[in-house]
C-alpha cells in the first residue's frame, strides 16, 4: 500500500513517502527535504506555500505567517485584508506535500499519517483532520509525534526491539515536548509526555536577535525600535532578514565557534561566538532536561531503564544540548544525521490500529516488569491533557528608561493585594521544579477548598493557570483570599526589561464577582471582552488599560475560577488594550 507520512511542524514540514514495493522516500520540495510551513495570502485570496511564501513575504509581509501552527487556537488568521481559516492555511500547506508526492506515485496515495504532538486534545486534532479532508486527503490517520519518534529509532537496530521504553527529547521550531514511549510486539504506547510551550529555535532565535540588539541599539535606539516594531513596509523587510540572518547564524556555530551576522544600516556588522550562544540557551535547557528526567520518573522508569534517549528537531544539533542532558541523566542521548526527518520516517513504523483514525496506536503490553506494589495490570500512564499555547508573549526592548514601579493604586484595588504584590516583587526569580499531574478520573469539584501544593496551587486553579506554574514565581496568597472571599488564591509574578506582571489565580469567586470593580479601573478607551476556548475549557476575558498599567480578567465558565493581571511597564508608558488581549492569549488563556 501506498502511504504518505506527513511531519507537519511549526517552521517547516517533512513527507516520506512509502511506495508498494519500492521502500521509502523523502518527497523533496524546491530539491530540499523540508519544506517551510510558511503561507502567503495573495490579494485575490491564493494562498502561498514553503519558498513561494517566503518569496513573496518581501512585497507585503502583512500577508505572510511564518509560524501558523502556532495560532492554531485562533481559529482564522488576518493576513492582510484576507481571513483565513487555520484549518484552510493547514491544508495549503498538506497539500503542497501531498501534490509533490502524486507526481512521484502518479496516483493519489491510498492512506495519508499526520503527526501531531502528543498533549493536542480533541478540538486541536479535529482542525487536522478538517485540514487533511481540505486537502483532497482520503483514508487519514493521526500519530503523535513522540510515538512516531520513537518508532523511527526503534527501526533502526535491524528491526530488534530496544530492551526498555524510549525517551524522546523533541526540540522543535514553537515548543519543547517530551515522552517516553513503550515499545512492545503489539506496538507503541505514550507512558508519559510533558513539554514547555516557551521553549524553541524560534526562542533561541529571539534570545539571539535581543543579545545583538544589547550591542548595536546604543548607536541608533529609535532605528532598533523601527526594527523590532515596525511600522512600514520597509520596516518589516528589514525585520524579516535580520531575523532570517539569525537563524542562519545559530545553525552556523553548531559548525563553527564562530560567525558574522550581517546588520542593516545604520548599525555594523556583529560577530558572535558558540559560547556566547551557549550562555544564552543553558538555563533553558536545563529546564528541559530537569523537565525529561521528570517524565522518566513519572513514567515509573529511571534513565538506565530506557531503551535509550533520542533526540529530534533542528535544534538538537546544537554540540551543548547532548553533553547536558548526558550529565543529567547519566546517559547518553542519540541523534541522527538530519534529525528533521525522523519523525516522518518514523510515522511509517507504527502499525495501524484500525479503521478508526483516532486510534492511532495498539495497546501497549509493558516489556519491565513493574516497579511500584501493590502489583497491578500495568497500564499506559494517562497524563492531564497538557495544552500547547502560542509562543510566551515578550514585548520588545523598550528604551533606556526608569527602572520598573509598582502598580499604581488601582491596581492594588482590583487585587487586594497591595503588600503581598510588593513583597513578591521583591523576591528573586527561581526555576520550579515540574509538577507531575495525574488525570482525575473527574473534573475536580472547585467550588470547595481542595488540597494545595507547595505554591498553592489546587486541582482547580492549576486548570485555569495551565502552564505558568512551571515557569513564574508563584506562592499561596491566603490574604488575598480572605479579601476577595475566595477558598484559595495564588499570586505569580513575571517580570522582564519591559515590564512587571503580576497575576492572582482565585477558586471560589467567579469573573462575575470581580468584573464592576475591573471595569471601573479601565478607565482609558473601551474595553474588550470575548470568549475563549481550549481543550474543553471554555470562559470570557476582560481586557483594559487605566491610568498606566493594563489588566485582564478572564475566567472559566463551569466553574467558580478566575484569575486578575496587572502590567505595568517598566518606562512608565501605559500598555495598550491590543497588547493585553495579545498577552492573555500569547501566555495565559488556558
Amino acid at each position: 500500500m501506498d502511504v504518505l507520512a506527513i511531519d507537519f511542524g511549526t517552521s517547516s514540514t517533512v513527507g516520506v513517502l512509502s511506495i508498494h514495493g519500492r521502500g521509502t522516500q523523502v518527497v523533496e520540495i524546491d530539491g530540499s527535504v523540508t519544506m517551510s510551513s510558511a503561507i502567503y495570502v495573495d490579494k485575490d485570496g491564493t494562498v502561498f506555500v514553503g519558498r513561494d511564501a517566503e518569496r513573496r513575504a518581501r512585497l507585503d509581509p502583512s500577508r505572510f505567517e511564518a509560524n501558523p501552527k502556532r495560532r492554531i487556537d485562533e481559529g482564522a488568521l488576518q493576513l492582510g485584508d484576507v481571513t483565513l481559516p487555520i484549518a484552510d492555511a493547514f491544508a495549503a500547506v498538506l497539500r503542497r506535500v501531498g501534490e509533490e508526492a502524486e507526481l512521484l506515485l502518479q496516483r493519489p496515495p491510498a492512506q495519508v499519517r499526520i503527526s501531531h504532538p502528543a498533549g493536542w486534545g480533541p478540538d486541536r486534532k479535529q482542525i487536522l483532520r478538517d485540514a487533511a479532508l481540505k486537502a483532497g486527503f482520503g483514508t487519514t490517520l493521526l500519530i503523535p509525534e513522540p510515538v512516531a519518534a520513537a518508532a523511527h529509532y526503534a527501526s533502526l537496530n535491524h528491526g530488534q526491539r530496544p530492551p526498555g521504553p524510549i525517551a524522546v527529547y523533541d526540540l522543535g521550531a514553537g515548543t519543547f515536548d517530551c515522552a517516553v514511549v513503550g515499545v512492545s510486539a503489539q506496538g507503541f504506547a505514550v507512558l508519559a509526555e510533558d513539554g514547555l510551550p516557551d521553549l524553541g529555535s524560534l526562542d533561541i532565535d529571539q534570545a539571539l536577535l535581543v543579545h545583538i540588539g544589547r550591542e548595536v541599539s546604543h548607536s541608533d535606539p529609535a532605528q532598533w525600535q523601527r526594527i523590532l516594531r515596525p511600522q512600514a513596509v520597509s520596516d518589516r523587510r528589514t525585520r524579516r532578514s535580520l531575523l532570517q540572518d539569525v537563524r542562519d547564524a545559530k545553525e552556523s556555530l553548531s559548525r563553527h565557534q564562530q560567525t558574522e551576522i550581517p546588520m542593516p544600516e545604520p548599525f555594523g556588522d556583529v560577530r558572535v561566538s558558540r559560547m556566547e550562544l551557549e550562555a544564552l540557551v543553558r538555563p533553558s535547557f536545563l529546564r528541559s532536561g530537569e523537565l525529561l528526567a521528570a517524565t522518566i520518573h513519572r513514567a515509573g522508569l529511571s534513565p538506565a531503564r530506557l531503551g535509550g534517549v533520542y533526540l529530534v528537531g533542528g535544534p538538537s544539533r546544537m554540540p551543548l544540548l547532548a553533553s547536558l542532558l548526558a550529565n543529567q541523566l547519566r546517559i547518553a542521548p542519540t541523534t541522527q544525521d538530519q534529525p528533521e526527518t525522523a519523525v516522518a520516517f518514523g510515522l511509517h513504523h507504527v502499525p495501524a490500529g484500525g479503521e478508526d483514525s483516532q486510534l492511532t496506536v495498539p495497546a501497549f503490553a509493558p516489556v519491565a516488569p513493574p516497579v511500584r506494589q501493590p502489583p497491578v495490570p500495568q497500564q499506559p500512564v494517562q497524563q492531564a491533557p497538557r495544552r500547547p499555547q502560542p509562543p510566551r508573549w515578550t514585548p520588545p526592548p523598550p528604551p533606556p528608561g526608569r527602572n520598573w514601579q509598582k502598580p499604581t493604586a488601582y491596581g492594588v484595588i482590583v487585587l487586594a493585594l497591595a503588600a503581598i504584590v510588593t513583597t513578591v516583587f521583591l523576591l528573586s526569580g527561581g526555576e520550579q521544579e515540574p509538577v507531575a499531574v495525574q488525570a482525575p478520573a473527574q473534573k475536580p469539584v472547585c467550588d470547595q477548598p481542595g488540597p494545595k501544593d507547595a505554591q498553592g496551587f489546587t486541582d482547580c486553579l492549576r486548570r485555569i493557570a495551565a502552564v505558568i506554574p512551571q515557569r513564574d514565581e508563584c506562592r499561596d496568597a491566603p490574604d488575598a483570599a480572605a479579601a476577595m472571599g475566595a477558598s484559595s488564591a495564588v499570586t505569580c509574578v513575571f517580570k522582564n526589561d519591559e515590564a512587571s506582571n503580576a497575576i492572582n489565580y482565585y477558586q471560589g469567586v467567579a469573573m462575575t464577582g470581580l468584573e464592576d470593580d475591573a471595569r471601573r479601573q479601565m478607565t482609558k478607551g473601551k474595553p474588550v471582552e470575548g470568549a475563549w476556548a481550549a481543550d474543553g475549557l471554555r470562559g470570557r476575558y476582560l481586557a483594559g488599560v487605566g491610568k498606566r498599567s493594563g489588566i485582564v480578567l478572564f475566567g472559566t465558565e463551569d466553574a467558580p475560577l478566575s484569575a486578575m493581571l496587572v502590567s505595568t511597564r517598566s518606562d512608565g508608558t501605559a500598555r495598550t488594550t491590543a497588547e493585553m488581549v495579545d498577552f492573555f492569549t500569547a501566555q495565559l488563556k488556558p
